[in-house]
């Protein structure tokens, strides 16, 4: 019955919050602990990823456009989510003259799925308007709302590559401002390119 199902969600998002709110502060508790101690904080190593594909396919090899493919990144300006592991590493450093990458926080995977979430069903893009359409699709691992989801991403949590696979790749806008005048030279060098970590909130932020 949807009221005892509404129930549940809303416990579950509280649950969640819970949880964003205890990481947050084990984070500042790790920083001020290491300031005092004259250490620098070592955030844990980034298990999650989200990349960009900001050019085209003009004159593009074989192997990083079956890479894009396999990755989904079909378009400029789509973006997808991506667990850190050995293969997704080696995938990136080849079409990394493709694409912009880095290290999402809850904020920008919240803003991206509520503002431009849409699932894959039936081979059909579908807006996620309802949470119906989430539990249908994902409800048999356990996800069967827009909080579960997000939080399933953001802790790279096991069911992680179906609900990635669920999501259709992001379509994004132009940044505001536009890309950077060089923007195809790597982002240490001024760039837009490559591995930008915390910084790509800011860009998806621009694109969303």
């Amino acid at each position: 019955n949807n009221k005892e199902k509404r129930e549940v969600i809303f416990k579950r998002a509280e649950k969640y919050v819970q949880e964003y709110r205890e990481q947050e502060r084990e984070k500042v508790r790790l920083a001020r602990v290491a300031r005092e101690s004259d250490s620098a904080y070592v955030p844990a190593e980034a298990n999650l990823i989200f990349l960009i594909r900001i050019k085209g396919i003009n004159k593009i090899a074989p192997k990083p456009r079956k890479i894009l493919q396999l990755l989904r990144l079909l378009q400029i300006n789509n973006g997808v989510f991506i667990r850190v592991t050995k293969a997704t590493t080696e995938m990136i450093k080849v079409i990394e003259p493709w694409v912009a990458y880095g290290y999402p926080n809850l904020k920008s995977i919240k803003e991206l799925i509520y503002k431009r979430g849409y699932g894959k069903v039936n081979k059909q893009r579908i807006a996620l308007t309802d949470n119906s359409i989430i539990e249908e699709n994902l409800g048999k691992y356990g996800i069967i709302c827009m909080e579960d989801l997000i939080h399933e991403i953001y802790t790279v949590g096991p069911n992680f590559k179906q609900a990635a696979n669920f999501l259709w790749p992001f379509k994004l806008s132009n940044p505001t401002g536009g890309f950077r005048p060089r923007k195809f030279k790597h982002f240490i060098e001024g760039g837009d390119l490559g591995n930008r970590e915390e910084k790509i909130n800011a860009l998806i932020r621009q694109m969303n």
